[in-house]
């Protein structure tokens, strides 16, 4: 059957190029960051951060473990399959764009024949529909799903620098707990020494009973602390495991090494260079673009729909001449919105308080950046000061301590003077080693504040 397609056409034709002259194409708004006025960072060091920012501390080992980690650790593969599904989405509206066709098929027996006059018992056919974007509504919400899958892609790449910061956090904390048990174990050699002579002065009595029992409380002190060294060496291996994509009861070997030197302060360059670089805010950004196209796409949802229909059939009453008889249809319609009790404007509201939401999100994000930055510097020049006064402490301790030895033994000064100096220059070695940790962590902190995306090894075309 023939529905005069060449009129038809013609009239859809006129339709769209006039249609097509107003152009109706949604623009982009002019989104700008929410922040009247952007200051520089209060401080700037002198050293180049690399993409794969842990390179700066040189350690072999720290590369082989993130570079294993990349490729292994469950919770960054999950983030990665999160933005497959997200390219998937797009390809999915983008379809939008194509005609849909569709294949059919019937066939029915009918008995006794006799009874069956004229009618049709097998066909085959084809059926198309097409709508014309005119308005842009389809492109913009295919537009709105790209946006969304770069935030996912802004996911994953923040999420990259974060598993990089903990195993670099994790593994240097690792060292430093083995080293806070070998001084401890060290020092418990020292205090059972240091017994064992007061003991044999005893006995001539030089000196009092309770001086041997404060030093063994001393003792038992210290050996307390190698218990929690101990315990949290074991958790922080659990942990490394399981950030490798390990079972915590597997042996993992590392390479023990020491707690490495801090190079200078990083280059922090200018805070509108750290919104071009920071996955985070590239995502939160990503996410305002979505919603405005998500808004553009609810107002041309208000316009007329202009669309297409073809179809196409062989019909018979047997198979042998089923290609003899067939049909096609083709048939224009348009669709306009007239009355939907408000819904199509709330829509249009309720994308556009969307959009402001992303945008002041977008803002603080930003701000939030700002802060991690600022506080970074701040925190590391406070801490290699704090580094260094332990440090002066520590010498200052053991030159006490000496003295202290010195006039104990020619009968000068009482032992509770050297076991308190004792005491003191202990926990002052354990407490350096600590400091020297959090300077670790800051600087990490640090440059995970100002490290851009890096490759990770996956393929994005995949």
């Amino acid at each position: 059957m023939l529905v005069r397609p060449l009129k038809t056409l013609k009239i859809l034709f006129i339709l769209s190029a006039v249609l097509l002259l107003f152009d109706c194409s949604p623009k982009f708004s002019n989104i700008a960051i929410p922040i009247e006025e952007v200051k520089d960072f209060s401080y700037n060091g002198a050293q180049v951060i690399e993409d794969e920012w842990w390179t700066a501390f040189e350690d072999e080992t720290l590369n082989q473990l993130i570079d294993s980690a990349m490729q292994s650790n469950f919770d960054l593969a999950a983030t990665w399959q999160q933005f497959v599904a997200a390219k998937a989405t797009v390809s999915r509206e983008a379809s939008n764009l194509w005609p849909q066709i569709d294949a059919s098929a019937q066939s029915a027996i009918n008995l006794p024949e006799p009874d069956f006059v004229g009618g049709e018992n097998t066909q085959l056919g084809l059926s198309a529909r097409y709508e014309l974007d005119l308005w842009g509504r389809i492109r913009t919400a295919v537009q709105a799903e790209k946006f969304r899958a770069e935030a996912s892609l802004f996911d994953y790449r923040t999420a990259a620098i974060s598993l990089s910061a903990e195993i670099a956090t994790t593994w240097y904390s690792l060292l430093a707990a083995r080293e806070q048990l070998r001084i401890t174990e060290s020092q418990i050699a020292t205090n059972e020494d240091i017994i064992r002579l007061i003991r044999s002065r005893f006995v001539g009595g030089q000196i009092r009973a309770v001086d041997i029992l404060r030093q063994a409380q001393l003792l038992e002190s210290t050996k307390e602390q190698q218990i929690i060294f101990s315990t949290n060496i074991s958790l922080l291996e659990n942990q490394l495991a399981v950030l490798l994509g390990s079972q915590p009861q597997e042996n993992i070997n590392f390479d023990t090494s020491k707690l490495p030197t801090l190079p200078e302060l990083p280059e922090t360059g200018l805070p509108l260079e750290l919104v071009r670089r920071r996955p985070d805010i590239q995502r939160s950004f990503a996410l305002l673009l979505a919603a405005d196209r998500d808004m553009a796409s609810a107002v041309r949802n208000k316009y007329p729909r202009i669309s297409l229909n073809a179809r196409g059939q062989l019909r018979s009453n047997n198979f042998d001449n089923l290609f003899d008889n067939w049909a096609y249809s083709l048939a224009g319609n348009i669709l306009a919105p007239l009355l939907y009790g408000g819904q199509l404007s709330a829509e249009v509201n309720r994308n556009e308080a969307i959009k402001q939401q992303r945008l002041y999100e977008y803002g603080q994000t930003t701000l939030t950046a700002f802060q991690e930055v600022e506080d970074g510097l701040v925190q590391d020049i406070m801490q290699q000061r704090r580094l260094e006064n332990i440090a002066r402490q520590l010498e200052l301790a053991e030159k006490s301590n000496k003295q202290l030895r010195v006039e104990f033994l020619n009968g000068f000064s009482p032992y509770l003077d050297v076991l308190l100096g004792l005491d003191q220059e202990q926990q002052l070695r354990r407490d350096l080693v600590a400091a020297q940790l959090r300077q670790i962590q800051i600087r990490i902190g640090l440059y995970r504040a100002l490290a851009g995306g890096f490759d990770t090894g996956r393929n994005l075309d995949n």
